[in-house]
């Protein structure tokens, strides 16, 4: 049974973007978040959104994004490491992969960090989504 143009879309839609690089997820201790494959988004620009929705005082979330051309090399040093958070919120980011064209797929790797009184265990509440950014260039003389 070859390849009909039902299974072509399908398994475009499977790579298509949006996609959650950490789900929403109750965060603990140190982890990394799936491998996302770009798709069509290869070699474009990407808009990451942090979004944290718990957390308790005195402790520290960072995020660092991984490429790799082919799920087994991620490099020495991440494309992009976020700001240390310390506060809920929602933070966005731009990832400009056009100067790594080779990069298929994506994964986020987390570090959390607690300080202080009371129990020793760090607690976010956090996901990080990536999406096709809408990138407008301007012109000199535009308006």
């Amino acid at each position: 049974m070859g390849e009909t143009p039902a299974r072509r879309l399908a398994a475009q839609v499977a790579d298509m973007l949006p996609a959650f690089l950490i789900p929403e997820s109750i965060i603990r201790e140190d982890g990394a978040g799936p491998e996302i494959s770009l798709g069509p988004a290869q070699g474009k620009v990407l808009l990451l959104t942090l979004g944290i929705t718990r957390i308790i005082e005195q402790q520290s979330l960072e995020v660092e994004v991984w490429g790799s051309p082919d799920k087994s090399d991620w490099g020495a040093k991440p494309l992009l490491a976020l700001p240390q958070k310390f506060y809920c919120g929602l933070y966005r980011f731009l990832l400009d992969l056009s100067g790594n064209p080779e990069i298929r797929y994506l994964r986020a790797r987390w570090k959390v960090n607690r300080w202080g009184r009371g129990d020793p265990k760090p607690l976010f509440g956090a996901w990080l989504a990536v999406e096709h950014a809408e990138v407008q260039s301007l012109s000199a003389g535009s308006v």
